[in-house]
C-alpha cells in the first residue's frame, strides 16, 4: 500500500462501500445467473451515475463545438470543457492548466511524447530505459522511435517479487540515457514503483522521465510537482470516467519547445499557403474537434472521487488485498505472481495444472469477471517464465464478499480443471 495522506475529515464524505456500490448501476445485475462480481478494474473501471449523468446532460442540453462558436451553447460547452481541464490540473497539482493536454488515453500520451519530444531529442546511440514491468504501450512507441533514430530501448531488470531492480537501474544510467519511461503502478502485478527515486537518479545524468499513471490515479493521490517527473499520462476510463479521453501532463518548458503531434484546426495561430504558425499551449497539441463529452465526463469522475477521503479509499483497497492474500495462502494449488512490497489493486495468480484462460472462463460462468493472459505485458511474462496469469483487480466498490465469491468460485474451478 502506498503512503497516502487522508483528506481532512471535515471536507470529505465518509467512505461507505455499500453506499458507493449504489452509485454504480452496472454492478446490480446477474451474469450467467449469478450476481456480478466485477474484478477487472485494471482493464477499465465502472462508471458512477454522476459520470453517466454529466455526459448525458452535455448531449441533452449544451451539445456544441468549443472555442469557435458565437452563440450561447458554444460558450457553455467551452466553459464546461475548459473547466474540466482546470479540474484535472488541480487533481494532479499542475502549476498551470495549460500543461494539461487532452489525449485519447495513456497510449496516445506516450506516443505524443515519443514522436514530438523524442524526434527532436533522441539521436543515434542514445538509450531509452523502460522497466521490464511495462505495458506494451510504454514499450512499442519507444521502439518505433529508436528504430527511426538509431537509438536503443533498454529494459530495466526486476526481481522475482516484481520490484524494479534499483541497483541494476543505477548501473544502466549514464550520459547516453535520454529518457526513462516507467509505470507508476504495474497493470499486471500491481507493483508501486519508487518514482521519486527513479526521477532523482535519472536527473543526475540529465535524462527526462515519463511516468505512465494509468493504474495509479484511481488508487492514490498524484502530485506531479512532488514526483518531479517531466511527463505524466493517464486514462479516463481507469478513473471511473469514459473511454477515449486521457491526459498528458508535461513541464511547460518542454511542451513549449515540442513541435505539434497532429495538424489541423484549433492547433494553429494562423494558416496560409505561405506558411503556418502554431497556437499556444495546450491547443497546439489538440488538433480538431476534441472529445468534449469525454473531458466533461472525466471531470465528473474526478469530482466524484474527490468527495471521499482518499486515505480511507486506499485503506479499503489495501484491506481487500490483505484479505485476498490470506485466502490465497489457504487455497491449495494457487500461486501468487508478484509479491512486491508495495502493491495497489492487483492480485495476479496461477492455478497448478490449469490454463489461465480456462480459469477465467469458468469464473465467468459463476458471475466473477477477471482478466486472463499476458495483460499486454509479454516481456514481463517472458521474464517470469510464464505464459500469463489470472488477474483479479480491485476498486472502491469491491467488498470482502467479492473476495469470498472469487475463492469460492476457484474451488469449483479446481474441481473441474485440477
Amino acid at each position: 500500500m502506498s503512503v497516502v495522506e487522508a483528506t481532512p475529515a471535515i471536507l470529505a464524505k465518509a467512505f461507505d462501500v455499500q453506499s458507493v456500490r449504489n452509485d454504480f448501476p452496472i454492478l446490480h445485475q446477474e451474469v450467467n445467473g449469478q450476481p456480478l462480481v466485477y474484478l477487472d478494474n485494471a482493464a477499465t473501471t465502472q462508471k458512477p451515475n454522476a459520470v453517466i449523468d454529466a455526459i448525458s446532460d452535455y448531449y441533452r442540453n449544451i451539445n456544441s463545438n468549443v472555442h469557435r462558436g458565437a452563440h450561447s451553447l458554444s460558450d457553455r460547452a467551452t466553459e464546461a470543457f475548459e473547466g474540466a481541464r482546470e479540474t484535472v490540473a488541480e487533481f494532479v497539482n499542475s502549476p498551470e492548466k495549460a500543461q494539461i493536454i487532452w489525449t485519447r488515453g495513456t497510449t496516445e500520451a506516450i506516443n505524443l511524447v515519443a514522436h514530438s519530444w523524442g524526434r527532436s531529442n533522441i539521436g543515434a546511440g542514445d538509450k531509452i530505459l523502460v522497466s521490464t514491468l511495462e505495458h506494451h504501450s510504454n514499450i512499442v512507441p519507444w521502439q518505433m522511435l529508436a528504430e527511426e533514430k538509431g537509438a536503443s530501448v533498454v529494459p530495466i531488470p526486476i526481481s522475482s517479487a516484481g520490484d524494479i531492480d534499483l541497483v541494476a537501474f543505477d548501473v544502466l544510467l549514464d550520459a547516453s540515457v535520454k529518457m526513462v519511461s516507467v509505470g507508476h503502478v504495474s497493470n499486471a502485478l500491481g507493483t508501486i514503483n519508487p518514482i521519486e527515486y527513479i526521477v532523482a537518479s535519472a536527473k543526475k545524468v540529465g535524462a527526462k522521465v515519463f511516468v505512465d499513471g494509468a493504474q495509479a490515479v484511481a488508487h492514490f493521490p498524484v502530485d506531479v510537482q512532488s514526483l518531479g517527473c517531466d511527463f505524466y499520462g493517464f486514462s479516463g476510463h481507469k478513473l471511473f470516467g469514459p473511454t477515449g479521453i486521457g491526459v498528458l501532463w508535461g513541464k511547460e518548458e518542454l511542451l513549449d519547445a515540442m513541435p505539434p503531434y497532429h495538424g489541423g484546426g484549433e492547433m494553429i495561430e494562423s494558416c496560409s499557403f505561405a506558411g503556418t504558425s502554431y497556437n499556444t499551449l495546450p491547443y497546439k497539441f489538440e488538433a480538431g474537434t476534441p472529445d468534449i463529452a469525454g473531458a466533461i465526463g472525466l471531470a465528473a469522475a474526478i469530482n466524484y472521487l474527490n468527495q471521499f477521503d482518499r486515505g480511507a479509499i486506499a485503506q479499503h483497497e489495501h484491506d481487500l488485498l490483505v484479505y485476498c492474500h490470506l485466502l490465497a495462502e489457504k487455497c491449495k494449488g494457487l500461486k501468487r505472481v508478484g509479491e512486491a512490497k508495495n502493491i495497489a489493486g492487483v492480485f495476479s495468480f496461477l492455478l497448478d495444472g490449469a490454463h489461465p484462460s480456462d480459469v477465467g472462463m469458468l469464473l465467468d460462468q459463476q458471475g466473477v469477471a477477471v482478466r486472463t493472459g499476458h495483460h499486454c505485458a509479454q516481456p514481463l511474462m517472458e521474464a517470469l517464465h510464464i505464459p500469463g496469469t489470472v488477474r483479479a483487480s480491485f476498486s472502491i466498490y469491491n467488498t470482502s464478499e467479492d473476495v469470498d465469491r472469487l475463492f469460492s468460485a476457484l474451488e469449483k474451478v479446481k474441481s473441474f480443471l485440477v
